[in-house]
């Protein structure tokens, strides 16, 4: 592992102890923990870049999960891979020095499966708008999941984004994300399992349940409440002027936010 500084943003690295996965990071002067980054369905770890830019406390690490861009031909899938891979991850990092994971939304299931496993794994579990359908359905989200990936990708993406964007990308931009259709498939098949990935109940690590307030605030308002009632660990903060992508439209925002909720975490040990 690199402890160079990276000031001017994401990188990736040679050192990656997964073979096959692709590890971005940002180091810093001095990190009070490291940021473990995880990107949902049909994403990727440079996503996080403008996060990684104003994250001057902490290093900051990112990856394509397998099955995406640049782990693309990392097999097999499934959740307990992706936990396998996170923890491999954080197991990497300096010893002495503590995990925050940050996942955002199937990436906070991700998180969530992590820190249940083993507790010692990160010191604070922060999820932005993790989907958790086995505890709080979303009406209108569940649409069947067809046989042919490819043609899922597009649906998501002209879904959750919007169609605008979609015809706003060129042909090679649109064929990467058709070419990450299995592995968006793998993850809304984990999700739409008939027994839950995980028992919330058992984790026993500080997590914070982060929501905008443009996407649908009242349901994710209802599911923290869920959160906080059946594990006293878990609280809730709602962050303004934050669509499903909060950290692409306010980074400055979501950082701060990272570092406080970081700093709360540090008051109460």
């Amino acid at each position: 592992m690199s402890s160079a500084p990276t000031p001017h943003g994401l990188h990736f690295s040679a050192d990656t102890p997964v073979p096959g996965l692709a590890v971005a990071v940002r180091r810093v002067e001095h990190p009070e923990a490291t940021i473990i980054c995880i990107h949902g369905g049909l994403d990727r770890g440079g996503s996080f870049a403008r996060l990684a830019r104003r994250t001057d406390r902490f290093d900051l690490v990112t990856y394509d999960r397998r099955g995406y861009q640049a782990s693309r031909d990392l097999g097999p899938l499934g959740l307990e891979n992706h936990v396998s891979d996170l923890m491999a991850l954080a197991r990497h990092e300096d010893v002495d020095r503590p995990i925050i994971f940050f996942g955002h939304s199937f990436g906070g299931v991700v998180a969530y499966s992590a820190a249940i496993t083993d507790a010692s794994i990160a010191r604070l579990v922060i999820t932005y708008e993790a989907p958790l359908p086995w505890i709080r359905k979303r009406n209108g989200t569940r649409t069947p999941v067809g046989d042919d990936p490819p043609l899922e990708a597009e649906k998501f993406f002209r879904r959750i984004v919007s169609d605008g964007a979609w015809e706003r990308l060129n042909e090679l931009e649109r064929d990467s994300r058709r070419r990450d259709g299995p592995a968006l498939v793998d993850d809304l098949k984990n999700l739409r399992a008939a027994t839950p990935p995980f028992d919330i109940t058992a984790l026993k690590v500080p997590a914070v349940y982060v929501y905008g307030d443009i996407l649908a605030p009242t349901f994710y308002r209802s599911l923290s409440a869920d959160l906080t009632s059946m594990n006293p660990m878990i609280t809730s903060r709602q962050v303004t002027s934050a669509a499903h992508g909060a950290h692409l439209s306010i980074p400055d925002q979501l950082a701060a936010l990272i570092a406080e909720l970081w700093d709360d975490t540090c008051a109460s040990a």
